[in-house]
This record gives structure tokens, C-alpha cells and sequence, in this order.
């Protein structure tokens, strides 16, 4: 079996031994398999509201896989793309309060200060990593929290006391009239546009560029790429505030197109966190995320369908959607095994 042919077959087999575990669960639970795994196609895909919530939930785990797979790609673990989320959010929901501006400056001003207040947030681990040798690690996780409290001070600063800010002016928006229409008035946005020209920059980037050929290099074997006259640090540091970038536009995805505004959190919106999930199922690669993000992003609001028309609890919910990820994630398993397969049948 060719390559491709097996990159195209294993993700397929993965899911749908997902499906079938899941629905032995279900079974042994006392659920019906088949009502459970009806209401959760209904909710992925059940009429045109479903379909633009679904994308709607798609949207932040693309660039969020993305930041993800990103860093990953070259050698680093960017467990701070919650945190960069955050303060994305934060600065794209500002600038549509604060400012009063024509669209075509005042919606790319937004995603760009969402951009940049991430990449920033990524610049201080990627400098630490970079020239103190700090595991990127543990200073992308206490920055989360960094953001997260920061953030919460900022929006009661801003809002004299509120839990909440005022809404985004219209021009700074990313929602959608067409949208709205043909998917009878969900909260899917002109996001979605954005989140796919970065999946194709990225992957340009990488595939295409002396950068991204650098950035790979230096993620394969550090001590190499430096003897072979690269610059490490850089690479690292770049590496790091691209990454925080495609963060800090998935927070403006929510910021500017679904919500409209910005509250308080008693907690991480956990968008950064599965796209590490995201990210591992697509491979750590750019059009994998889109598969990656696609799958979890639907799965993610689908299964709110279940409770409420298979009776099927919250919690076991939960366990079915882990099962069919945790398939997924593991589809290496099943490409080593095809390959064993496939060499024996080559011998006998």
C-alpha cells in the first residue's frame, strides 16, 4: 500500500473504531447506540443552524491546532496558546470598544493588535527557551495564568467595575448577514475565511520558504542546524512568536465574531488546550489540523445534542468523544501495523 494511500486509509480506520468502541459503551450503559449516534450527526449536521454552529466551533481550533503544530514543528511545546488566546481576545475586543473606525481600517487594526498581543505573550517563553535555556514548558503554563488573571483586572478596569464589556462596534466585527441567512441566524462569521488563509500561509511557510526550512531543521536537530551556520536562537524566538500570533487570532475569532465582547472568566475557555488535541490529529502538520480541527470542533458541539434527545448524561458523552480522539490520535499504531501487512504480503 502506497504512502499517501495509507495516510488516507488510517485516519478512516481510526474513527471508525472510535465509532464502534463508543457505541459498545453506549450499549453496555443501557443506551441505544444508534439513537446516540443519530442525535449526534442531527447536531453536527441536522439542518443549516447546526451546520453554522459547527463551523462556528471549527473556526478557534483551526489557528489554535495551528499554533500548536506550529511550534511543534519546530522542536518547541507551546502549552501557552490558551494564555495567548486570552490576551488575543482581550486586545481585538479593545480595539473595537475603544475605537470608532471606517471597516476596511478598523477590522484588520483588531485581528492585528489580537495577533500581536499574542505573539508578544509567546516572545517571553521563546526568549527565555532561546538564550536561558528555560523549558518553554513550564513558562507557557504559568503564563496562562498570567493572562488569565491579567486579563480579568483589565476588563474591570475597563468596563468601571463590570463583569463584562461594552459590545464591538459593528466595524470591527467579523459577523456575517449572508452567513446569518442561509444558516438560519447562527453565530457563524467571516472567521472562518481567515482561519483557512492562515492554515495556507503556514503551510507556504513551511513547505515553501527558507524560513520555514530553517524552522524545521532546527526542530529536527538543534546541534546540527547550528553547525550548519543557522541561527538557533532566532529561529526559536520566531518560531515562537509565529505561533503566539495564530493564538492571539483564534481569541479574535470569539473576541470579534462570536461573542462581541469580552468578560471576566472564572476559568480558561480551553479552545488553547484542545488544539494540542487538534494539532496531535492532524498529524502536527497544516492541512492536517484542518481534519484535526474539523473532527474535534464538531464532535465538541454534535455531542451537546445527545443529552437532550438520546437522554445519553454529559459525562458519558465526554467518554465517547475521548474514545474516538483517542483512536485518532493513535492512528500511528494502525499505519505500523498496515505497513507489517503490507511487507509480508510483499514477501510471500
Amino acid at each position: 500500500m502506497s504512502n499517501r494511500m495509507t495516510n488516507i486509509v488510517v485516519p478512516v480506520l481510526a474513527v471508525i473504531l472510535g465509532l464502534i468502541v463508543g457505541a459498545i459503551i453506549m450499549a453496555i450503559s443501557g443506551y441505544n447506540p444508534v439513537v446516540g449516534y443519530q442525535a449526534l450527526w442531527e447536531g453536527i449536521l441536522g439542518d443549516s443552524y447546526n451546520i453554522g454552529e459547527s463551523v462556528r466551533t471549527i473556526t478557534p481550533y483551526l489557528l489554535a491546532g495551528l499554533a500548536v503544530a506550529f511550534a511543534f514543528r519546530t522542536g518547541l511545546f507551546n502549552i501557552g496558546v490558551e494564555g495567548q488566546l486570552i490576551v488575543g481576545w482581550f486586545a481585538a475586543v479593545w480595539i473595537g470598544v475603544v475605537f470608532d473606525l471606517p471597516m476596511i481600517v478598523h477590522l484588520p487594526l483588531a485581528l492585528l493588535a489580537a495577533a500581536i498581543a499574542g505573539a508578544i505573550w509567546a516572545f517571553v517563553p521563546g526568549v527565555l527557551k532561546a538564550y536561558l535555556g528555560v523549558n518553554e514548558v513550564v513558562v507557557t503554563i504559568m503564563m496562562n495564568y498570567v493572562a488569565l488573571h491579567v486579563t480579568n483586572a483589565l476588563i474591570k478596569n475597563m468596563s468601571d467595575g463590570s463583569d463584562s464589556t461594552e459590545r464591538i462596534h459593528e466595524s470591527a466585527s467579523l459577523k456575517s448577514s449572508f452567513f446569518e441567512q442561509i444558516t438560519d441566524i447562527s453565530r457563524m462569521h467571516n472567521g472562518i475565511f481567515i482561519a483557512l488563509l492562515a492554515v495556507f500561509v503556514i503551510w507556504f511557510i513551511l513547505q515553501k520558504t527558507t524560513l520555514g526550512y530553517e524552522l524545521k531543521a532546527v526542530g529536527f536537530n538543534r546541534h546540527a542546524s547550528e553547525y550548519a551556520g543557522m541561527n538557533v536562537k532566532k529561529n526559536i524566538v520566531v518560531s515562537m512568536v509565529i505561533s503566539g500570533a495564530l493564538a492571539g487570532l483564534a481569541g479574535a475569532m470569539e473576541g470579534l465574531g462570536t461573542f462581541g465582547y469580552v468578560a471576566v472568566k472564572s476559568g480558561f475557555t480551553g479552545i488553547g488546550f484542545d488544539g494540542i488535541a487538534v494539532s496531535v490529529l492532524g498529524a502536527n502538520s497544516p492541512l492536517g489540523v484542518v481534519f484535526g480541527a474539523t473532527l474535534f470542533g464538531s464532535l465538541k458541539y454534535g455531542a451537546g445534542n445527545m443529552p437532550s434527545a438520546a437522554g445519553i448524561p454529559e459525562e458519558l458523552v465526554s467518554v465517547i468523544i475521548a474514545i474516538i480522539i483517542f483512536f485518532v490520535a493513535s492512528g500511528y499504531i494502525f499505519k505500523l501495523l498496515l505497513e507489517k501487512f503490507s511487507k509480508k504480503k510483499e514477501v510471500k
